[in-house]
């Protein structure tokens, strides 16, 4: 295993030797995560994205702009995972955070569930209570 680990990162700093991004996508990356992060962090002072989800978001953000800034790191996960290229290792952290964010949803969605069965829960119990409380208030009040 540590061979393994030993070998990529030899392979992955010759490969990040060989090739480096160039300036023009360098500055396009760079360009996209500091609008994003700028994005997030705006969404958030106008309180339309919450501080609890801004949180994936903005190191999302920070990610991309490391990886932007070094791309060496990029070369070096590739050969971690195995990939081919380096756009395969992005494609493969594309899917990966996805199905993060969708598993995070999903529990949050599942928790909201059982919040609202329970206040449904609670207003029905409440309702009829009110109906026994005004049938019983209409019986004393007729004469």
């Amino acid at each position: 295993m540590m061979l393994a680990i030993a070998h990529a990162l030899f392979t992955a700093q010759g490969a990040a030797e060989d090739a480096a991004l160039p300036p023009r996508q360098r500055l396009v990356a760079i360009l996209l995560a500091t609008a994003m992060l700028v994005t997030i962090l705006e969404l958030v002072r106008r309180r339309r994205l919450r501080e609890e989800y801004s949180v994936v978001w903005v190191v999302t953000a920070v990610l991309l702009l490391i990886l932007a800034f070094n791309y060496r790191i990029l070369v070096w996960l590739t050969a971690a995972i195995g990939a081919a290229v380096p756009n395969s290792t992005l494609f493969f952290g594309g899917i990966l955070f996805l199905m993060l964010l969708c598993l995070q949803f999903s529990v949050r969605l599942s928790r909201l569930t059982y919040r609202m069965r329970k206040l449904t829960r609670q207003v029905a119990l409440m309702q009829e209570e009110l109906q026994d409380f005004r049938s019983r208030h209409d019986d004393a009040a007729k004469p």
